[in-house]
């Protein structure tokens, strides 16, 4: 039994004997109750109101002896007034006293005195009669007397009935004091055999939990915490918490044994480390102590062999004299003259090493291996190690040890770091040895030369000459070789803070998108109620407003639209920035294209009294593949700001073909086979030639004076300059100040399209996405067919409807709440999803929803789930609306189930459209 059970057992004994005491004390307390009731509520009740019988009778009995003696007139006439009553009133005691006997004997006497009563009542009723009717004295004493025998029978009655329930009484007090002993008796004995029970059960857990717990110290005593490799266990084999404890110190003895065992581990591999590093720097000391190959390499395979505890080694350099490259052996510990002196490239082991460039470790040596000679015989090896010396990725040397043992790993680490350094250093060795073999030859000539005539003496100064600027081209070898080191240890610094930077500048655009994206948020949601409040109230449909505050409302109106505007040339402006923009080459029929911008622009040249032109060469390409949006928004840009600085003359569009030399310059000339060139040109103000490059930089026009007069943000000719180059070609202006201004742009015709500027679906794209990248709302053909086809009249299509309206900005609620309205429709509105599912269960019928995405304690997408998932109204129609107008949000808002998307800030018409669709 565990220690837990045996409290709960010890707890549970005790509180059953407390319920059992409890109980039999109830129990006697309720039998001393029920006979305390008895004495007081019933015995106490009967006497008291057989007394009352008894007065009752003496009282009439004494009355009507007053009456026949002619006492007390007045006390006469009210018992001749109240007799009736009385006798009623006691026959009434009488009946409720036998109805609450409970004993035979009780019964028949309160029966006789009923009977007793009733005669003596008879004997009053016939004194009152006579009485009344003037009967004289003697006929009322006789009545009276004839009674006498009858009342005292009654009155003796009545004391026997008294004498009776007294008695009763007595016998219940008995009993009460009997079932007080009976308590105290059994209180006592319950209490004794409670204590006795609970004081061994608590002894018997003491024992058994402090036995346990002995165990446990005992062998905690035990543990050597110098020596934490080995721990003893607690062999406790129980269930309680006594046997969680010792199997916890078990698992903890187990978790030091194998700390113990990691660290031991640990200060192996830091010594082994240490050991290489000290090999390795003493190793590496021998490459600028020694000026000639088989020197260095002697050195270098003693200390080599002795530091990995080898029995052999050899040293092959690479002899490049002959036709084919070979290794030669120059130096060699402990060697014989068995084995081979010489290998080429991919010949036995030390070939494959050259042409593998690994190295290569033998722990299963075949049978052919060379055997280790000793002063007492020959021993094969057990290991051998083979490994490449490498400069600039080529072999210029192997090394070869075989040992007894095998290598371990810090041997093996121990080869590749003094191999990385000693290619460096033998290439410095024959380079200086062909220095010196260049000097001796020099000297030599020098010595001839000297025997020779004077004739030949210029010759031999022009020896000595190159002799001096051969040392001095082995110095520099030797400065550009410490120079390339320092070098090298630079690039990796610049290395490591470019990648710090770039970093830096990855978590500044992706703080840059995100604010961004906030911004078009937060500023969409506003310009929502805005922009709907302003257009209801230009169109005044009830013609209630004067044409001053409608023209008030139609300038709040174009504001509103200028500063979305400008919010998405911003951000569009970032996206390029960023290279988050999307392109997709699709075929632009150009002549069509060119009438929609003509369409566009005539209303605004009309309005200006400007001449449009639209020059189109007949040699024009009738489709070319490019992005059509970006393009009909760098021309729109360009177009716009034509109007804008032309007060008078014309705006012209010319369409031709663009030649060769005109694009050889742009990086996809050679890449496309057509080339577009368009241009805006006009007779307006012009642009300094000063000014050309600057007025292509993001909120820059030309002077103060330009912005304050002409309005703008300057980010319209970025945009379209950015466009330009993000479709393969580019934009370039031709102007002079006062003789107008003329801006080209070139477009490739690429059908097979470039590669996509990195977009990933990921939260930076979709940060720094804007209501450019996805239409503010797109209907796909079946709806618009739809809505040609419907036989129903716009004006009569959403009358009597009823729409649900679910938005957290009371301003978006009160602009659609009175727009709808105005369209005959009935419009509930919701704060928040958890309410429109609310509102959805109350309402009997609704026939659409506009639900805001972004909203409190249940947002947009979750809504259109459930609703979807609603047995009444999955199929009801629902159109999204957000001020998060992201490539992604329309997906994500179809994909969660909803009809229809609209970005935010809405357009009346569109709503409404949208809205006839859905309900036709």
């Amino acid at each position: 039994m565990g220690y837990k059970r045996k409290q709960y057992f010890g707890l549970g004994l005790t509180v059953l004997f407390m319920v059992l005491l409890m109980g039999i004390v109830l129990i006697m307390m309720q039998s001393i109750k029920d006979n305390m009731l008895e004495i007081v509520q019933d015995r106490y009740h009967k006497v008291n109101e057989a007394t009352e019988i008894r007065q009752q009778i003496y009282l009439e009995d004494r009355n009507m002896l007053n009456l026949m003696n002619g006492r007390s007139a007045n006390t006469n006439n009210d018992f001749v007034e109240t007799s009736a009553e009385d006798i009623t009133l006691l026959n009434t005691k009488i009946a409720d006293l036998e109805v609450i006997l409970n004993t035979n004997k009780a019964q028949s006497l309160i029966k006789e005195i009923s009977n007793g009563y009733a005669e003596f009542a008879k004997m009053e009723t016939e004194i009152l009669t006579v009485y009344n009717n003037n009967g004289s004295t003697q006929e009322l004493q006789a009545i009276y007397n004839d009674g006498a025998a009858n009342r005292t029978v009654l009155l003796s009655k009545i004391d026997e009935f008294k004498d009776y329930q007294e008695s009763l009484m007595g016998d219940a007090l008995s009993g009460a004091n009997a079932t007080y002993k009976q308590l105290v008796i059994a209180l006592i004995l319950v209490v004794s055999v409670a204590l006795i029970l609970i004081v061994s059960v608590m002894l018997w857990i003491i024992r058994s939990t402090t036995r346990n717990i002995n165990s446990i110290v005992d062998v905690i005593k035990d543990v050597d915490f110098n020596n934490l490799a080995e721990v003893p266990r607690i062999q406790l084999d129980s269930n309680d918490e006594i046997g969680d404890i010792a199997r916890s110190f078990n698992s903890m003895a187990a978790s030091l044994e194998n700390y113990t065992s990691k660290e031991k581990q640990f200060v192996e591999e830091i010594s082994e480390q240490s050991w290489v590093q000290s090999n390795s720097a003493e190793i590496i000391k021998l490459y600028g102590r020694h000026v000639s190959i088989s020197a260095l390499s002697e050195q270098f395979i003693k200390k080599v062999v002795t530091a990995t505890n080898a029995s052999f080694g050899a040293f092959y350099l690479m002899d490049e004299t002959g036709k084919e490259s070979v290794f030669k052996k120059v130096a060699a510990y402990a060697d014989s003259e068995t084995g081979r002196q010489t290998f080429t490239a991919g010949e036995g082991l030390i070939g494959q090493t050259v042409h593998d460039k690994k190295m290569i470790v033998l722990n299963s040596v075949p049978e052919d291996y060379r055997l280790i000679s000793t002063g007492l015989g020959e021993v094969k090896p057990k290991s051998v190690l083979i490994a490449p010396i490498l400069v600039k990725d080529d072999v210029v040397a192997v090394l070869e040890i075989a040992s007894i043992k095998e290598f371990t790993k810090a041997d093996q680490k121990l080869i590749e770091n003094v191999l990385e350094t000693l290619g460096i250093g033998i290439m410095n060795i024959l380079g200086r040895m062909e220095v010196e073999r260049l000097l001796l030859e020099s000297q030599a000539q020098t010595e001839e030369l000297q025997t020779q005539s004077e004739e030949l003496q210029a010759q031999s100064e022009e020896l000595q000459t190159q002799t001096e600027e051969l040392r001095m081209i082995n110095e520099q070898l030797e400065e550009r070789t410490n120079d390339a080191e320092f070098k090298t240890e630079e690039l990796v610094t610049v290395k490591e803070e470019l990648e710090e930077q770039a970093k830096q500048l990855q978590l500044s655009s992706k703080y840059k998108s995100e604010f961004l994206a906030n911004m078009s948020h937060e500023l969409r949601t506003p310009l929502n109620s805005i922009l709907l409040l302003s257009e209801m109230l230009a169109d005044d449909l009830d013609a209630e407003l004067s044409p001053e505050q409608k023209e008030f409302a139609k300038v709040i109106n174009s504001s509103g639209n200028d500063l979305l505007n400008l919010i998405n040339d911003i951000l569009d402006l970032s996206k390029v920035e960023a290279g988050k923009l999307e392109i997709s080459f699709e075929e632009v029929y150009l002549s069509e294209f060119v009438d929609r911008l003509k369409r566009n622009f005539t209303q605004i040249a009309k309005s200006k009294e400007l001449d449009f032109d639209i020059n189109y060469a007949d040699d024009v390409p009738p489709i070319i593949y490019t992005d059509e949006q970006r393009l009909q928004q760098i021309m729109k840009n360009l177009l716009s700001n034509a109007f804008k600085f032309t007060k008078e003359g014309k705006v012209a569009i010319t369409v031709n073909k663009a030649n060769a030399e005109e694009v050889s310059q742009l990086p996809l000339s050679n890449h496309a086979d057509i080339w577009v060139k368009m241009s805006v040109s006009d007779t307006g103000i012009g642009i300094p030639a000063d000014k050309h490059m600057m007025i292509f930089e993001a909120f820059q026009q030309v002077d103060g004076a330009t912005m304050r007069k002409y309005g703008g943000t300057g980010l319209g000719l970025s945009i379209s300059r950015e466009f330009s180059q993000l479709l393969g070609g580019m934009c370039k202006v031709e102007s002079q100040e006062g003789e107008g201004s003329t801006f080209t742009i070139y477009i490739p015709n690429l059908p097979g399209g470039i590669p996509l500027i990195g977009i990933d679906n990921t939260e930076e794209e979709q940060a720094s996405t804007t209501g450019t990248e996805v239409p503010e709302y797109e209907l796909n053909e079946s709806a618009v067919s739809a809505e040609e086809s419907t036989p129903q009249s716009p004006s009569t299509v959403l009358q009597g409807k009823t729409v649900i309206v679910a938005d957290d900005d009371y301003r978006n609620i009160y602009a659609l709440k009175n727009a709808l309205a105005k369209e005959g429709m009935n419009v509930i509105t919701a704060e928040n999803g958890a309410e429109c599912l609310e509102k959805m269960k109350e309402l009997e019928h609704f026939d659409i929803v506009l639900m805001d995405i972004m909203m409190p304690v249940m947002d947009g997408y979750e809504t259109i789930k459930r609703i979807r998932t609603m047995e009444t109204h999955n199929d009801i129609p629902i159109i999204a609306l957000t001020a998060k107008a992201m490539k992604g949000d329309r997906d994500k808002c179809i994909e969660a189930g909803a009809s229809d998307y609209i970005s935010k800030p809405l357009k009346l018409d569109q709503l409404l459209s949208a809205m006839r669709v859905w309900l036709s």
